[in-house]
């Protein structure tokens, strides 16, 4: 029998018709032997709940501990940190602040077991946005709140991310607002913090986020910030996905200050860099493609450039897809990737959020993880695609 003859083929709905695709095979992907040394890059990992859980909209979170945990060790033991408890784990989409005050505390414990990199989100999602008074009461509220997280964070022996929050956004009426909140929090923290910015594609709650919604006169009052707190800031993560953005700024950043990129759509040249400087990453995608990333860097670190561009290039066009808009339900991608790559024994989510993404857009997304190499286990993967599109009425 032929290889050819071998092959897995899975029937796909495609172009408003159903068509056999053959599947290739994984990636040259392996994981490292000593720590990456080049860039610092943290893969942002989602949550997976209980199988027998209410994970409907509205109810509280039960996560599947050993699973969720497991995927994290998955990722250090790429030589990735772990950015936990942030937009990829469904804050504010799902996780509710019990369940993530848990999950800082149990990720912090796999961590330190294990010697990997983890850094974890900060917010102010335990308030009701409803009962948040206006004015300078609502902001020593909103203050209360991120120091409330913030010593769950430090307890579990993690770096603090700074979050952007939807409380401050409701109630802060100009910039002024946004600094005395974070110059508060930057004056009070022991170890240097990253602040991230997030787009209003990610969350569009975070309109006007640092006092305007026009960016660069935001840019200005976060670069302001920065300048006068750099002792207390060891990197921002910026995900507007604006790659001409981010490289300006980071061109004006203080030496001691790290740029994470948060461009899921502009990564390679981001990370790779430029004769002025680079990336380092903190990145959502990373989650789904975290065996070529992690190539691509110990590539880095062997000093062959165009290698690790070549790699990361090649998951670019999947990276796209999965957080294409809207973007806030990228999360959705990522979950099914781990589904389809045996690292979930389910495909949910915490609040419903599977019906996220149409069965088209997964379908493509199942090519162009296949094309990038990033199915581990293309007989696994064939399967569950399979039992998905009968689910969901699609056979041949």
């Amino acid at each position: 029998m032929t290889a050819a003859a071998t092959r897995l083929t899975v029937t796909l709905p495609r172009d408003g018709r159903l068509t056999d695709y053959e599947l290739g095979e994984p990636g040259p992907w392996r994981r490292p032997v000593a720590p990456l040394t080049t860039r610092i890059a943290y893969a942002a990992a989602h949550v997976v709940p209980r199988a027998l859980a209410t994970n409907v909209p509205g109810a509280p979170a039960e996560l599947d501990w050993e699973t969720t945990l497991a995927y994290r060790r998955e990722l250090w033991s790429y030589g990735l940190g772990v950015a936990d408890a942030m937009d990829t784990a469904q804050r504010g989409m799902g996780l509710d602040w019990p369940a993530t005050a848990e999950l800082i505390r149990r990720s912090g414990a796999e961590a330190a077991a294990v010697g990997g990199r983890l850094a974890c989100g900060a917010g102010t999602d335990q308030l009701e946005l409803a009962d948040i008074p206006s004015g300078k009461q609502g902001l020593t509220v909103i203050l209360d709140a991120y120091r409330e997280q913030i010593d769950v964070v430090r307890s579990a022996g993690a770096q603090v991310i700074l979050m952007a929050s939807r409380a401050l956004a409701k109630v802060a009426t100009s910039a002024d607002d946004y600094l005395a909140v974070y110059e508060t929090l930057l004056s009070e923290v022991d170890q240097p913090v990253i602040l991230h910015w997030l787009g209003t594609m990610f969350d569009p709650a975070l309109q006007g986020y640092w006092g305007s919604e026009h960016i660069p006169t935001a840019t200005e009052v976060f670069s302001g910030l920065i300048e006068s707190h750099s002792s207390k800031i060891d990197g921002v993560k910026v995900s507007l996905l604006d790659a001409g953005h981010e490289i300006a700024l980071r061109r004006t950043l203080p030496s001691a200050v790290r740029l994470y990129t948060g461009d899921d759509f502009n990564y390679p040249e981001l990370i790779l860099g430029d004769d002025h400087g680079h990336s380092d990453a903190l990145l959502g995608v990373f989650a789904g493609i975290y065996p070529a990333a992690s190539t691509a860097l110990q590539e880095l670190d062997a000093g062959n450039a165009i290698r690790a561009r070549e790699i990361l290039d090649s998951t670019r066009e999947l990276g796209r897809h999965i957080f294409a808009a809207p973007t806030y339900y990228y999360k959705t991608g990522i979950a099914f990737l781990s589904w389809l790559n045996g690292n979930q024994s389910g495909f949910s989510m915490v609040g419903g959020l599977t019906t996220g993404r149409s069965v088209e857009h997964l379908t493509t997304l199942f090519v162009l993880a296949d094309q990038a190499g990033l199915l581990s286990d293309p007989t696994i993967a064939a399967h569950r695609m399979r039992l998905y599109l009968e689910l969901n009425g699609v056979t041949s």
